[in-house]
């Protein structure tokens, strides 16, 4: 497959190849993403859960932390994946689950990953093949490399606002602090800018912007070729959506995986309001 991050549900069943599927539908506050693999998926998709297998648990770190890398080899192996065979991830929340996974494959070595545009919800308009019950996937042998991707701490986050473009993937409504259903300290770090997952989007639950579209998104929020980019979110699930978007028009952005719920851990970090 291509470099391209998105492919489509037309494309993905007209695949002759090799692939393996990973079912990532996961939501804040549910409903729990098991059930709903049982009840359907694509067919040959194994469930990935991402508070166990795509994050360690809540501390230090924030609310959804990097995995250990030998126990995310070790989850990505269950599911069947491969270093020579591609991945396509899905979910049904337009995608801001999946990206996890296709970001911590991309950081763990895996060059050929994918994220289905649309979703469960577009496979279903599109295609409607579905399998029910339990996958149980031949072992897959794929071996992580850590860094593939760009990272950032809360220093460096605070460098990047100063510096370059520091991207805030939550709702405005969280951005400018107005409300705050999850953290304990509401605001943004001070200098971010807002360009919440919803705009990638053609609409709530929908597919990726074209190009031109999602370019003149992240040009209004100071984003161009060769200047330095980082994203965040509240725990660092999100803004790999973000991160998405900008690979699909070729410019790379690093990823605060703390993000909002690592930085107010540490009452000394400044916080901004408002727009």
């Amino acid at each position: 497959m291509s470099d391209y991050p998105l492919i489509t549900p037309r494309r993905l069943a007209d695949l002759d190849g090799p692939v393996v599927l990973l079912d990532v539908r996961w939501a804040l506050g549910g409903p729990p993403g098991h059930e709903e693999h049982l009840r359907g998926h694509i067919p040959g998709a194994s469930y990935v859960d991402l508070e166990t297998d795509l994050a360690d648990p809540p501390g230090s770190r924030g609310r959804h932390p990097l995995p250990e890398p030998a126990r995310f080899q070790e989850a990505m192996r269950r599911c069947g994946v491969r270093g020579d065979v591609p991945v396509v991830a899905y979910d049904a929340v337009a995608g801001t689950s999946a990206a996890r996974a296709w970001w911590l494959l991309r950081y763990h070595g895996h060059h050929d990953v994918k994220v289905l545009d649309g979703g469960w919800q577009a496979w279903l308009e599109d295609i409607g093949t579905v399998e029910e019950g339990p996958v149980t996937s031949p072992p897959g042998d794929l071996t992580v490399e850590p860094g593939g991707m760009p990272v950032l701490d809360a220093a460096g986050a605070a460098r990047v606002a100063r510096d370059g473009v520091l991207v805030d993937a939550r709702a405005a409504e969280r951005f400018r602090g107005e409300v705050e259903p999850v953290d304990p300290v509401a605001g943004h770090v001070p200098r971010a800018v807002n360009v919440p997952t919803e705009l990638n989007l053609t609409g709530p639950g929908g597919r990726f912007k074209d190009a031109a579209t999602l370019t003149a998104v992240y040009e209004l929020a100071g984003v161009r070729p060769g200047r330095e980019v980082g994203v965040y979110c509240g725990s660092g699930v999100t803004a790999s959506h973000d991160v998405l978007a900008l690979a699909a028009l070729g410019l790379d952005a690093a990823l605060y995986p703390g993000s909002w719920s690592e930085w107010v851990r540490d009452r000394r970090r400044p916080v901004a309001t408002g727009r």
